[in-house]
């Protein structure tokens, strides 16, 4: 199947084939990006979480319009959350980015989390792969954002951002570890409110980041204020990515960090394969509504019920 990248609308038909689940699509998909792999890999790939209200999308709109200005093509992947209840998405990042979607040099694709852990889609790291294909030479993605597993995000990207409130007393009690663990920038947003507010939460997020072993020796965190409304200091923050990038390449931390991320990915893929083939069985799928809902019922401890399904797949051991 051959697609044309040259256009938005290639790259978006790209990219739904990429994330259907049909087997016949699937295997379409893998061709593409095959034949793709050559052109990936030199884009710079930026990662962004915070909590909802930190002005996630303001900002992506305005630092991604900055980076447009300076002659970058800029691809946003905004994962939006998926009801659990109605398994829908609002898919709305277009309208919230209106400025930055109607610019040529950038491309936004709203994708639905799922059920994937991490608040980004099954499908991210082969879209950024794509994207990268068709000339996006900076890949930002969006997370929810809404206290899921933001290691996976950092898991697949160059450079990890996480953006911070102006209001360190209670919220910085509420930052879990592992976050400040594998973020490479802490920015505090919206700094124009109250920029006295601003420089005391960095401050204090300084402070949390020196206790903290710092994930390479090429680069120790940093925090920074800045305004996704107003633009202010959205320059510094971009040379502060680019300067971890330079330090990263010449130490070939950049190169082993993509390495190790790719062979984890390999070993997700592999354990997810395998659920897919272990649930699709039909002597499975027959037993597992009986099973589960003897679980639900406390007459079976999981233990046992997971040791008499895999028994039925692998046979006993």
């Amino acid at each position: 199947m051959t697609i044309d990248l040259s256009t938005r609308a290639g790259l978006g038909r790209a990219i739904t084939l990429i994330e259907s689940r049909r087997p016949d699509h699937q295997a379409e998909a893998r061709a593409l990006l095959a034949g793709l792999m050559p052109r990936t890999g030199q884009a710079q790939r930026i990662g962004i979480t915070g909590v909802p209200g930190v002005g996630k999308s303001t900002f992506i709109e305005s630092f991604g319009t900055l980076l447009t200005g300076m002659g970058h093509r800029v691809a946003v992947l905004a994962v939006d959350p998926t009801s659990r209840r109605s398994g829908g998405s609002i898919l709305g990042d277009k309208t919230r980015m209106a400025k930055l979607a109607a610019d040529e040099r950038a491309f936004i694709r709203p994708s639905p989390a799922g059920e994937t852990l991490g608040g980004v889609s099954r499908k991210t790291r082969e879209t950024m792969l794509v994207c990268e294909a068709a000339g996006y030479d900076v890949i930002l993605v969006e997370t929810v954002g809404v206290g899921q597993s933001e290691t996976v995000v950092a898991d697949m990207v160059d450079f990890f951002l996480v953006l911070m409130l102006p209001n360190a007393g209670d919220e910085l009690q509420g930052i879990k570890k592992g976050v400040l663990e594998v973020a490479d920038l802490i920015a505090v947003n919206k700094a124009d409110i109250d920029e006295a507010a601003a420089r005391r939460a960095a401050r204090a997020y300084e402070a949390a980041l020196h206790i903290m072993e710092p994930a390479s020796p090429d680069w120790s965190p940093t925090v920074q204020t800045i305004s996704g409304i107003s633009g202010m200091g959205l320059s510094d923050l971009w040379a502060a990515i680019e300067l971890h990038r330079k330090k990263t390449e010449a130490s070939g931390g950049r190169a082993a960090r993509r390495a190790g991320q790719q062979v984890r990915w390999l070993e997700a893929l592999i354990q997810e394969g395998l659920a897919d083939r272990f649930l699709g069985r039909p002597d499975i799928a027959a037993r597992l509504a009986s099973v589960r809902q003897d679980v639900a019922d406390g007459r079976v401890p999981a233990s046992l019920a997971a040791d008499e399904l895999l028994g039925l797949a692998f046979g006993a051991e």
